[in-house]
């Protein structure tokens, strides 16, 4: 019997008959990059790759017994929790992973394909938990401007003159380590046009900056890519700097070579590399 040696990665997410997004997305990401999923499912939905029509959530108490089991059973590497719009799946979770604050957390909140909160959920205050439970223990938080726009409002007036630099520094300062914004335009300049920018915060500022060729798509599921991608670097030994570097070069690759699996949108193709190289 062969001991088991790949990194082992606890998700967090939705299942999608699909797999284009939640945790099935991430089996094909951490298989494509030498780890192994655990994989706890948060909901279930009904969609195909042009729109997911409805969602049924998971008890809070499965999502934690899902997880805790697990966990006593085997060694995790790294967690990644995705999408959330359920107010006790928050709390269960945030509970969970606070009992093993050594492992690297990849926090993936927002789902722009999953379907819009219900009607009985308050925007705000789902966000404001999201923030006090769960970003102080991420080591990465990753959002878009948009999002991270969003969650500002919970803590502060806008138009106040503060920067995406100061928003991602309030973070910082609850506890996460570094805030990954993506999709920000890349620049003015005629050279830049076309270009697209993910800038990855720390204390104290930019880390790095990275400008990406845009890719027409349209896609669906490339931001769980990428978020899955990093904790796989990460749970392989990678800083949080340098695995944001390689996942978005793994990302771009996915879409490069992204299909089209039904009617909708492209899907990224998780294992180019075995058909490219």
């Amino acid at each position: 019997m062969q001991n088991q040696t790949s990194p082992l990665i606890l998700t967090f997410g939705v299942a999608d008959p699909i797999g284009a997004v939640g945790v099935h997305s991430d089996l094909g990401v951490f298989a494509a990059l030498g780890c192994q999923a655990l994989p706890v499912t948060t909901a279930l939905l009904i969609g195909d790759t042009a729109r997911v029509e409805e969602q049924q959530h998971v008890e809070p108490d499965w999502v934690s017994d899902q997880a805790r089991v697990v966990l006593e059973d085997a060694p995790i590497a790294a967690f990644k929790i995705g999408a959330l719009d359920h107010m006790e799946h928050i709390s269960s979770i945030a509970e969970v992973v606070s009992d093993y604050p050594d492992a690297p957390l990849i926090l993936d909140p927002f789902g722009s394909q999953l379907p819009q909160l219900a009607e009985q959920t308050d925007p705000e205050e789902l966000l404001t938990v999201l923030r006090q439970l769960l970003v102080p223990q991420a080591t990465l938080l990753m959002l878009s401007q948009v999002e991270l726009g969003r969650m500002a409002e919970t803590w502060r007036d806008l138009g106040n003159g503060e920067t995406m630099g100061d928003d991602a520094q309030h973070l910082i300062d609850l506890g996460c380590e570094y805030v990954l914004v993506t999709g920000t335009p890349a620049g003015t300049s005629r050279a830049e046009t076309g270009l697209r920018a993910n800038t990855l915060y720390g204390d104290g500022g930019v880390v790095r900056h990275d400008r990406w060729q845009h890719l027409a798509g349209p896609f669906i599921g490339c931001g769980g890519v990428l978020s899955a991608a990093i904790a796989a670097y990460m749970a392989r030994g990678s800083s949080a700097p340098e695995a944001v570097d390689l996942a978005q070069q793994y990302t771009f690759g996915t879409l490069q070579h992204a299909r089209r699996l039904g009617m909708g949108r492209l899907v990224p193709n998780r294992f180019y590399q075995m058909m490219t190289g």
